[in-house]
C-alpha cells in the first residue's frame, strides 16, 4: 500500500480534484484543511472545496498543528491534507522562525509517512515563476519550497499537476542513488 502521495502544481491546476480521486472507495476519509475564511472570497473558495467532497468524510479544520492533526485521525482513516501551501503561510504569521518551520515540516511529514493508510498531501509549487519583488514574498517562496522538498522526500510518489493532467516526479534520493551506483 502507498502510505504518503504528495501532489504539487500551480494554483487551479486540479490538486485538489485529484487528491478527492485517490481517496475513492470503501472506507473512511478525514481531510485536514489548513485554510481560513478570513475574507469573502476565501470563504468563497472553500465552499467551493466543501461542495465538491463527499459529505461523509470527516474534515478537520486545522491551520497550524498539522503533528496533532494528523495523530488524531483514526488509523484506518485515509487521509487528504489541503493544503501545506496556506499551512506554510498560517505558520509565517504566527511568527516562527524558519527554523521551527523547517522542523515542524520534517515531523509533520515523517508522521504521514509512517502511517499505514494512504495520506494525499496538496502543496503549490510557487517557485517557478518570477523573484518576488519583496523580501516577505521571498522568504515565503523559499520556505515553502523547502517544506515541499521535506514532504516529497518522505514520499511514496509525487506529481506535479499542471492544467488538469499529473506528471510523475522523481524522488531526489532515488536520482542520487542512480548517479552514485555507477
Amino acid at each position: 500500500m502507498v502510505a504518503l502521495i504528495i501532489l504539487l502544481g500551480g494554483a487551479r491546476s486540479g490538486k485538489s480534484r485529484l487528491a478527492e480521486g485517490l481517496t475513492q472507495g470503501p472506507g473512511p476519509v478525514t481531510l485536514i484543511a489548513t485554510a481560513e475564511g478570513r475574507d469573502s472570497e476565501m470563504r468563497s473558495r472553500i465552499l467551493q472545496h466543501q461542495r465538491s467532497r463527499p459529505a461523509h468524510w470527516r474534515v478537520v479544520e486545522e491551520p497550524v498543528e498539522m503533528e496533532r492533526a494528523l495523530a488524531g485521525v483514526e488509523g484506518d482513516d485515509r487521509i487528504i491534507v489541503d493544503c501545506l501551501t496556506l499551512w506554510v503561510s498560517n505558520l509565517m504569521e504566527l511568527g516562527l522562525d524558519d527554523s521551527e518551520i523547517v522542523a515542524r515540516g520534517r515531523r509533520s511529514a515523517a508522521s504521514a509517512a509512517a502511517r499505514g493508510p494512504s495520506t494525499v498531501v496538496v502543496s503549490n509549487e510557487v517557485g517557478s515563476g518570477i523573484v518576488p519583488v519583496n523580501e516577505l514574498a521571498r522568504r515565503y517562496r523559499d520556505l515553502l519550497g523547502r517544506v515541499n522538498s521535506i514532504w516529497a522526500d518522505a514520499a511514496d510518489h509525487v506529481y506535479l499537476a499542471v492544467a488538469g493532467g499529473v506528471v510523475p516526479v522523481q524522488p531526489a534520493r532515488s536520482v542520487w542513488e542512480q548517479a552514485t551506483d555507477g
